[in-house]
């Protein structure tokens, strides 16, 4: 859900109608007026940076915190942590020492997310994975510290929102991608692998908007489903009002791919920042080798940025900039990520009406 898009207002929503609200863990800072000032003060870089990775955590530590304490026990309050940021391990040792009931991880493979977590054994763990290959890889390594997932995240490029599960943009409509060949292929690697007795629920998200999907997929032999977009659009989202705008505005022509700096393709709405960037984009990656830069931020958020790194082959932007902007509504500068399909409403809703409709098929009045 990227930067301060999910955070305990959403995430303690969606927990309190007994589903799992995700916080996203990166640069929650921005929520916090306290911790985002005390940051702009420090002239030094290394000691900067320093700073705004503990302000990060002191966020993440408040938002889960206020997450539960919306839910007020009620569902599952879980963090997202991208395995591309380059503290992913605090994020999830404070997620854990803040009380989140699971981990979500995906943006790479989680092959060390049992190690980090060995001194938490409540806490769920559930890999983001987009085909068969990935998901037995991460089996294999997983058995052999002696642990299983506790659910995995089965998530089609083709139709997902933000980062992308392919290598490159050509990819993500690759047919290993489809359920319909993932979730039998990953029933049948548990059978090759001996865990047919364990009950892994797969979760199956990209592009999942409405009650008929759900039991589409539920009968295809999913557990259940994850949502981004159409959460994002609730009122409880905790995005200013702009972004929820921009989001359901959105159309089929106005939502399109490109590589972003992490080195994934990614999907997001072509607002005024990314159509110029767009015009540009190969011109700047073919002028970017050689050209390393200090990070534009101070704080170094992703292990590789193709623009601090003057990698030719990613993005040449600061992604945590631009997501900040879309957070604030800042639709000439922002970057907001969307999944590629309509949202199930065509207006911003309570979260309690999105869920009773997606479990039920009933739709509010007037819609």
């Amino acid at each position: 859900m990227g930067v301060a898009i999910s955070a305990h207002k959403l995430a303690g929503a969606v927990a309190s109608e007994n589903a799992v609200g995700t916080v996203a863990s990166v640069d929650l800072r921005h929520h916090h007026p306290d911790l985002l000032e005390a940051t702009r003060r420090i002239k030094d870089r290394d000691a900067n940076k320093a700073a705004i990775w503990e302000a990060n955590r002191i966020a993440l530590d408040r938002e889960v915190r206020g997450a539960l304490e919306i839910a007020q026990g009620r569902g599952m309050v879980a963090v997202n942590v991208m395995r591309a940021v380059s503290q992913y391990q605090e994020y999830v040792r404070q997620s854990c020492e803040s009380g989140a009931h699971a981990i979500v991880m995906g943006a790479g493979l989680p092959l060390d997310l049992p190690d980090l977590t060995q001194d938490f054994p409540d806490v769920c763990l559930f890999p983001i994975l987009s085909d068969v290959r990935g998901v037995v890889l991460i089996l294999k390594k997983w058995m052999r510290k002696r642990r299983l997932p506790d659910a995995i995240v089965i998530e089609h490029p083709a139709y997902a929102g933000g980062h992308l599960g392919a290598q490159q943009k050509e990819d993500v409509n690759d047919s290993r991608f489809d359920f319909d060949v993932v979730l039998p292929g990953v029933q049948q690697a548990f059978k090759d692998l001996g865990l047919e007795s364990e009950h892994i629920p797969l979760i199956t998200a990209g592009g999942i908007n409405s009650h008929a999907r759900i039991r589409e997929l539920l009968n295809m032999g999913a557990s259940a489903v994850q949502m981004g977009t159409a959460f994002a659009v609730t009122e409880e989202c905790d995005a200013d009002l702009e972004f929820k705008k921009v989001l359901l505005g959105a159309t089929k022509e106005t939502v399109v791919e490109f590589m972003s700096c992490a080195g994934l393709p990614a999907r997001a709405v072509l607002t005024p920042w990314l159509k110029n960037y767009l015009g540009r984009e190969q011109k700047l990656m073919q002028a970017a080798a050689g050209k390393q830069h200090k990070c534009t931020l101070a704080w170094d958020c992703l292990v590789s940025c193709g623009l601090r790194d003057a990698n030719p082959k990613h993005g040449q932007f600061c992604i945590d900039h631009q997501l900040a902007a879309a957070a604030r509504g800042d639709v000439k500068q922002g970057l907001f990520f969307r999944g590629k399909t309509k949202a199930p409403f065509n207006e911003i809703r309570p979260v309690r009406e999105l869920i009773h409709y997606l479990t039920t098929g009933e739709r509010p009045a007037g819609l």
